[in-house]
């Protein structure tokens, strides 16, 4: 398969989620985060190592990634459009999906057997700062900022800068989120070949915000980012964010970032709604339905499709007692749907995130295996849980409950795990034929009787814009 353009980063979330769920649709598992099986080997035994070797290792896979300042005004991003003609198989669908980034909407469309296009994707850019100095950060990318953007009219920039999760990748890049605010060239044409008249456009908003300072009328800086810290203490500080500075040795102890002065959508998971306009527009021309699966967090939609793989299974006559947690870029459909497993996906390894899911787990039939998929990124951030709270979580399986070859006590730092979570899938007995694909009928007779979520939201709006609420 083709590989994505050189600016757009292997370990953006969309890239990713955009990889697996292509590879799903090829047929394909989804190892290694979709690096060379050549890498495996040497990952597997990574945990060998000092952890501040792993860590400049890490850093050094980041900086491998990165693309020049100088560079931002010849980069053409419809390029994106390009590259996932060729990610999916050439043919044609009953529903194509795009817009926010989310696990569960990558099991979603494997279910539905729905290409995605993502509204926003990540560019790692060469600006090496102080990670505690997101004043700092927001100065150095304001030049190349503006000649992205320029670069791009189609596009808007959300300059982020989060010390917490991505302390060391921040030391050597600085994280440029672009959202397209339409369609552009390269995914009209993805619709027109790939999608008939007639055809289903779903389109997933995710409604999470957060506070940004305007640079241009294109371009935002946003300070700090979902996850373990809340936005306010990213802006304010807290008794939390004092230890954590402390213990990095930092001379601050409070990030002093500018003086945010508007809302915007959240740089990694938000939509920019200037994107439906043009959706509709299109949807008018070519008579595609919009189904819109709107949601307040990006794993706000995880319960629902959790819920789906569970009644689709006992449709198929499968046990539905197995349920396999992935977090942020670790997904894999075909492993999930080979052994029978019900997805739940967690935006990251926080303890937001865990105590999403013990909710989740609080209001559910008990599963007898929980077997979990942690992504490992080698901090220990604000708001980060435990092994033993990990623990704690496995120890409510009836029956069993492991990592998918994580080591608990070296979260976050066991980067091995990235080389070992698929041939742990696989060995899960027991195995079943891949199912073809839920029609959008199907998917309608689950939502009718499917319980109330108080975060999520599905309307259908017809080509002559009539608008129909399906689940809300």
């Amino acid at each position: 398969m083709a590989s994505p353009p050189s600016y757009v980063a292997d370990f953006d979330s969309a890239t990713a989620m955009a990889q697996a769920t292509a590879a799903y649709l090829r047929g394909e598992d989804w190892p290694a985060l979709g690096n060379p099986k050549l890498l495996e080997p040497p990952v597997s035994i990574a945990n060998i190592l000092p952890r501040k070797a792993r860590e400049q290792i890490f850093i050094a896979s980041g900086a491998l990634e990165t693309t020049s300042p100088k560079k931002m005004g010849d980069i053409d991003l419809d390029g994106i459009g390009e590259w996932l003609l060729e990610e999916y198989p050439d043919r044609r669908y009953p529903a194509v999906a795009l817009g926010s980034s989310s696990g569960a909407a990558v099991f979603l469309d494997a279910a539905l057997g729905a290409p995605w296009l993502p509204q926003t994707v990540f560019l790692p850019v060469r600006h090496p700062v102080h990670p505690d100095d997101p004043t700092k950060a927001m100065e150095q990318g304001i030049e190349s900022g503006r000649a992205l953007v320029e670069a791009n009219p189609d596009w808007q920039l959300h300059h982020m800068h989060d010390a917490n999760q991505d302390r060391l990748m921040v030391r050597i890049l600085t994280y440029f989120r672009v959202k397209r605010r339409n369609l552009g060239a390269g995914y009209e044409q993805f619709l027109a070949d790939r999608l008939p008249p007639g055809g289903t456009i779903l389109l997933y908003e995710c409604r999470t915000t957060w506070k940004t300072t305007r640079i241009g009328e294109r371009h935002v800086f946003q300070h700090g980012a979902v996850g373990g810290a809340t936005e306010d203490e990213f802006h304010e500080g807290s008794e939390r964010v004092e230890e954590y500075l402390e213990r990095y040795d930092s001379p601050k102890r409070v990030w002093d970032g500018p003086e945010p002065d508007t809302l915007s959508p959240e740089a990694e998971w938000g939509f920019e709604e200037a994107l439906r306009d043009d959706v509709l527009r299109l949807a008018k021309e070519r008579r595609y339905t919009v189904r819109r699966i709107v949601f307040d967090g990006p794993d706000d939609l995880s319960p629902l499709v959790a819920d789906l793989y569970r009644w689709w299974y006992r449709r198929r006559r499968i046990p539905a007692n197995r349920l396999m947690v992935t977090s942020f870029v670790i997904n894999d459909p075909m492993q999930t749907l080979r052994t029978g497993s019900v997805p739940y996906w967690m935006r990251f390894n926080m303890k937001p995130s865990l105590e999403a899911l013990h909710h989740f787990l609080d209001e559910r039939e008990p599963f007898d295996d929980i077997h979990l998929a942690l992504f490992q990124h080698g901090v220990h951030a604000v708001g980060i849980p435990s092994p033993d709270d990990w623990k704690a979580l496995l120890d409510r399986a009836r029956r069993e409950g492991s990592t998918l070859g994580a080591d608990l006590d070296e979260f976050p730092h066991d980067f091995a795990h990235y080389a070992k979570y698929n041939r742990a899938m696989k060995k899960l007995p027991a195995q079943y034929p891949i199912p073809g694909p839920l029609s959008l009928a199907e998917f309608d007779e689950f939502l009718a009787q499917a319980p109330r979520y108080e975060r999520t939201f599905v309307e259908d709006i017809t080509p002559d814009g009539e608008r129909h609420t399906v689940l809300g």
